[in-house]
């Protein structure tokens, strides 16, 4: 009310930084965040090099975006960012620069120029350990360690950024900084970077983003293959229609797009090689479900949503899941934009097209020769009638349904199970 005497209550620089520290980043999704930014000032090329160095190792990601001028850089190191994101930004908090780096470690810088004409860098750092000693917002400007010299040396040609991580207590503890096992350790987190970012970005790696260009991503000096879950190139997988749903937001609505995809079975693969490079990081059952992109960055690779169960009947079953970024508040996506929530309206949507999805899935696993001779192992153990009685049903349903004549099917379904309600249990039904 007007007349009332208010007090600005800053926040402990000290205490707020280090709880920041905790939010669920880990080393691959930490990277996948700055790999954002660079995609959102227009990169081109990517590069992620770790380097290690008994008690000094570091972390470089570089990019040939549009760099930043000083008064940006500032704004950039803020905590809570004050610029504005437009639609289908990457961004969304003005958080994840700074987050995700000290989730790794205690010291951030960024290197950035902006001109082509001037080689004039700009260099500004957060340290940890400063902000500890002085409970203040302090960035310093000019610092200088053989990591930002390396990383100014990328920028003497052309503008860019490149943002520096040292002091990596949480990536290399004290006791383990000059040994070979953090030697391995910062090996193995790039290898596994490399994977997480080919999967997360493969729309981007692939040139498939929408009005973006093709991006190049390294990570070591080796270029990223992108990993597709949806395995394109595989002639025998089958594609549902896509089907569009309108979810309504402030000051009107805005799509959500799901695209069901039946992989092949193993048998029907291109090759073994394929198949186990298409089981992904968490191999084929936890990889099924739900692939959900936010502005063609994916966001949550796998899983049902609480939609279904994990079943290996269905492992074969994929879908993309695309929405805009006017949705972030529908599907609640968090700082590490690591995790989304189905919003009820848009999991109502979902049911019918997911459980179609995985009737066309059983069918296709079940249809598989090596299913079938798995099966046939433990043909004694088992009723072989009631099985095949079983497999009749799915089959039955699975090209009603690919015939899309859904209303015909289900009056078709509920007629047997009144008349017939022992045949339907057998077919499943």
């Amino acid at each position: 009310m007007a007349g009332h005497k208010t007090f600005e209550v800053a926040p402990s620089a000290a205490r707020l930084t280090g709880s920041l520290r905790d939010i669920g980043y880990d080393f691959t999704t930490a990277v996948a965040d700055l790999v954002d930014n660079s995609i959102a000032a227009g990169a081109s090329r990517i590069n992620v090099y770790t380097q290690f160095v008994p008690h000094g190792s570091y972390v470089l990601i570089s990019d040939d975006g549009s760099g930043m001028s000083q008064k940006d850089l500032v704004e950039a190191l803020r905590f809570g960012t004050r610029r504005d994101y437009g639609k289908n930004e990457l961004g969304r908090f003005g958080l994840g620069l700074k987050t995700g780096s000290f989730s790794q470690c205690r010291r951030l810088t960024v290197v950035t120029r902006t001109t082509p004409a001037q080689a004039r860098i700009n260099v500004m750092t957060l340290d940890l350990n400063r902000i500890a000693r002085t409970d203040a917002w302090d960035i310093t400007a000019g610092e200088s360690t053989p990591a930002i010299e390396r990383a100014k040396d990328m920028l003497r040609e052309s503008p860019g950024t490149v943002v520096v991580w040292e002091d990596l207590d949480r990536v290399l503890p004290e006791r383990y900084a000059e040994t070979g096992w953090g030697r391995r350790r910062l090996r193995a987190l790039a290898s596994r970077t490399a994977d997480h970012l080919a999967m997360v970005f493969h729309r981007f790696i692939a040139g498939e983003a929408s009005d973006r260009n093709e991006v190049v991503i390294c990570v070591d000096g080796t270029k990223l293959v992108p990993w597709d879950p949806f395995a394109p190139d595989e002639a025998a997988r089958s594609v549902l229609p896509e089907q569009v749903f309108e979810v309504e937001v402030d000051g009107g609505s805005s799509e959500v797009r799901f695209r069901g995809v039946v992989l092949p079975a193993r048998d029907r693969f291109s090759s073994l090689e394929q198949f186990e490079r298409l089981s992904g990081p968490q191999k084929w059952n936890r990889q099924q479900g739900l692939y959900i992109y936010r502005a063609d960055r994916l966001v949550q690779h796998g899983g049902w949503s609480g939609l279904r169960g994990i079943d290996e009947h269905t492992k074969l079953a994929r879908a993309a899941v695309d929405f805009d970024t006017d949705l972030d508040e529908a599907f609640q996506i968090n700082v590490a934009k690591m995790h989304v929530e189905l919003p009820p309206v848009v999991r109502q949507m979902l049911e019918r097209p997911v459980h179609e999805l995985c009737v066309l899935a059983d069918d296709a696993y079940r249809r598989s020769a090596n299913a079938i001779g798995a099966a046939d192992g433990k043909a004694k153990s088992a009723k072989a009638s009631d099985t095949a009685l079983r497999d009749v049903g799915i089959a039955l349903k699975a090209a009603l349904m690919e015939d899309r004549a859904l209303e015909d099917f289900r009056s078709a379904l509920d007629l047997m199970r009144s008349r017939h309600p022992g045949l339907a249990k057998q077919l499943g039904l």
